[in-house]
């Protein structure tokens, strides 16, 4: 079994660590299910893809010592915990105080809508703590140091994307599904305040994990 690129037990570990975390409600499935609801399925797709971009970031850092250079400058990793917890915050104000306007959109923003949709995942992702968490706690243990790292990383690369692409798509198409109740002004504001109060208390729970 030497010439597999990672040892098929840990293999199998890794795939229920990351089923687990893939499925479990974060930032960045709130985002998706948020997008969709209030942009349509294109632009959630188009978030999912931006999310995942951040991912390989993240992977593209792993393969470049990640663990070490947190260990080096562990502050400079607390800032961006902090960074991604005040983001979070922001898209619940946000959220809130769209929860209260009903402004029309003109048709030709819906290129625009898109490509914000692409750049705000790839920030919700590359600052999201989950994010961080998972590639400074998480990876480190399945990566064999008798074998080459490198197929390992591209492995584990593909394994997460994959899940991660299946589950926030399955979010925000989810969000997407009930997109046309947003016309309905008691239902929008509804949601406006449910999704803006949880990246709120998401934002304040990152804080306070990084006092702990």
């Amino acid at each position: 079994m030497a010439a597999l690129p990672v040892d098929p037990h840990l293999y199998v570990a890794f795939l229920g660590v990351m089923a687990v975390m893939a499925i479990t409600p974060g930032p960045a499935n709130v985002f998706a299910v948020a997008t969709g609801m209030e942009k349509g399925r294109a632009a959630a797709l188009t978030a999912v893809v931006g999310m995942n971009a951040a991912t390989l970031v993240w992977f593209g850092a792993a393969a470049l010592g990640l663990g070490a250079l947190v260990a080096a400058f562990p502050q400079v990793f607390r800032i961006i915990a902090v960074l991604g917890a005040l983001y979070v915050a922001w898209l619940g104000i946000k959220s809130l105080r769209g929860a209260f306007t009903s402004a029309g959109q003109p048709e030709h923003a819906e290129i625009r809508r898109g490509r914000s949709a692409l750049v705000d995942g790839f920030t919700v992702q590359i600052a999201n703590p989950k994010a961080i968490l998972f590639f400074t706690a998480v990876l480190p243990p399945f990566i064999d140091l008798n074998r080459p790292v490198a197929p390992q990383l591209a492995l584990f690369a593909l394994t997460t994307v994959a899940m991660d692409m299946t589950s926030m798509s399955a979010y925000g198409l989810g969000g997407a599904a009930l997109a046309d109740r947003m016309n309905e002004p008691r239902f929008k504001r509804g949601f406006g305040v449910f999704v803006g109060v949880l990246l709120i208390l998401a934002a304040i729970l990152i804080v306070t994990r990084l006092q702990g």
